[in-house]
């Protein structure tokens, strides 16, 4: 089949379906009947040559080809969003940034990357979180341009990305400032039977900082472990434990005094990337953020 003979309206039936895995829900989001939807994939299988959906209990389900299909359908229409909310940006004068970053990312480290934006008039923001995996298949939609992360994304062929390293911190022990100014530990030497809190076990700290410990034979005292490091800023702020965490998270606490640095591990590292798709529409913004 030559590209002239691909109908990009059965592709977009077929599209649909695939994502909502139903023919119905499909007719209900199209305005049309299930039988239309049907008879445009039916003819789409025709001049394709294959069969892209089988059935499984009342659910369709991708056959191989339809797998491949959908892999390339999500590309078409998803540039196709994203060019029409560039079209929509640009007929406001104004450019629209899509940002994602993972749940484990300190707020303060996405507000100090995205600060230069925030005074300019003619920049929004779309600020969104959650896990990497499910970011990742947004940017690949071209429902993001950019996620933020503190981890790598294995190379994979199939889904081409680019992971530029933006930066790194050191971590640090933090505790409440009437307890422990003035005074110093080491990590994780002097850490044995102390209250502690701890990023969560999906943090990339976390496994670094449990190896650190085994290898030095030191148990802290577990009292809480925390994915989301706004609520770990707020334990660190008011449990009057001690918290191994990026010095960003409490930034704001170390300046007012409230927390002091009790410590801090140059063995510890957190890294901070940028990950975009190699194919993505260039905004002027994004990479002036990513070159700083």
């Amino acid at each position: 089949m030559r590209l002239d003979q691909l109908n990009f309206n059965h592709l977009f039936y077929f599209w649909r379906v695939a994502k909502l895995g139903h023919l119905t829900r499909a007719a209900q989001e199209l305005h049309t009947s299930q039988s239309a939807v049907s008879a445009q994939i039916r003819l789409l299988e025709e001049r394709m040559g294959s069969t892209l959906f089988t059935r499984a209990a009342r659910r369709l389900v991708l056959t191989d080809t339809g797998q491949l299909v959908l892999a390339y359908a999500e590309n078409i229409f998803g540039l196709g969003q994203e060019m029409l909310g560039r079209l929509e940006g640009r007929s406001a004068g104004v450019t629209r940034l899509r940002v994602g970053s993972v749940a484990t990312l300190s707020r303060n480290y996405q507000e100090n990357w995205i600060r230069p934006l925030l005074a300019d008039p003619l920049v929004v923001l779309t600020l969104e979180s959650g896990l990497l995996e499910g970011l990742v298949a947004r940017l690949l939609q071209h429902q993001l341009d950019v996620v933020l992360a503190n981890e790598t994304v294995p190379a994979d062929p199939d889904r081409p990305l680019h992971c530029r390293f933006l930066g790194s911190q050191s971590i640090s022990l933090v505790g409440p400032a009437p307890l422990w100014k003035s005074k110093s530990l080491r990590i994780p030497e002097d850490l044995d039977g102390l209250d502690i809190v701890l990023p969560g076990p999906r943090h990339a700290l976390r496994a670094q900082f449990d190896g650190l410990c085994a290898s030095a034979g030191v148990t802290p005292r577990l009292r809480a472990e925390v994915d989301d490091m706004a609520m770990l800023r707020l334990i660190a702020r008011d449990s009057g434990w001690l918290a191994v965490l990026p010095e960003v998270v409490v930034q704001d606490e170390l300046r007012a005094g409230v927390l002091v640095k009790v410590g801090q591990s140059t063995a510890l590292q957190e890294r901070f990337y940028a990950i975009t798709t190699p194919h993505r529409h260039r905004i002027e913004a994004l990479e002036a953020l990513m070159d700083r």
